[in-house]
């Protein structure tokens, strides 16, 4: 099997492995260095992906696609006082990204399990924060769905 059009092998890159990959890209500084370029370079991989197709029914909306990036702690940190959140040190906490329902009495109940979880695993609840969100340009079938954004910050 020739794989002239290929490069050759290289680190973790093997061509014998080469397959079509269609939908997934991956973008990362091996030295784990902290870096916009990398982000920027993982963006342009997700424009490069949109002749995929998975739109999902509504043409406005695309199929949940994203980056996952180091917690940026300095902005998080800001973000979280805005909304009564003091975070300890960068690397001391985790923040997850939860997509909630609208209801607000549903989301106390949530917020209320969330930390009896954590109290469980003997984890320190340290808060919660609203996502801004715009869906101004959701198609109907995705604003008829769409979840109320938080995060949610717990100590180690």
């Amino acid at each position: 099997m020739s794989f002239s059009n290929f490069p050759p092998r290289q680190g973790l890159y093997d061509p014998a492995r080469e397959h079509d990959a269609c939908g997934v890209g991956f973008v990362v500084d091996v030295h784990g260095r902290r870096s916009r370029r990398v982000l920027d370079n993982a963006l342009e991989v997700l424009s490069n992906l949109y002749h995929r197709g998975a739109l999902g029914c509504d043409p406005n909306t695309g199929d949940g696609a994203g980056v996952l990036i180091q917690i940026p702690h300095a902005a998080l940190r800001l973000l979280a006082q805005e909304a009564g959140v003091d975070l300890p040190g960068a690397g001391e906490y985790g923040v997850g990204m939860c997509f909630l329902p609208p209801d607000a009495d549903l989301r106390r109940r949530i917020h209320g399990i969330v930390a009896e979880v954590a109290a469980e695993q003997r984890q320190r609840l340290l808060g919660w924060r609203d996502v801004a969100t715009d869906g101004a340009g959701l198609g109907g079938a995705a604003r008829a769905r769409q979840p109320h954004v938080s995060q949610v910050f717990i100590a180690r």
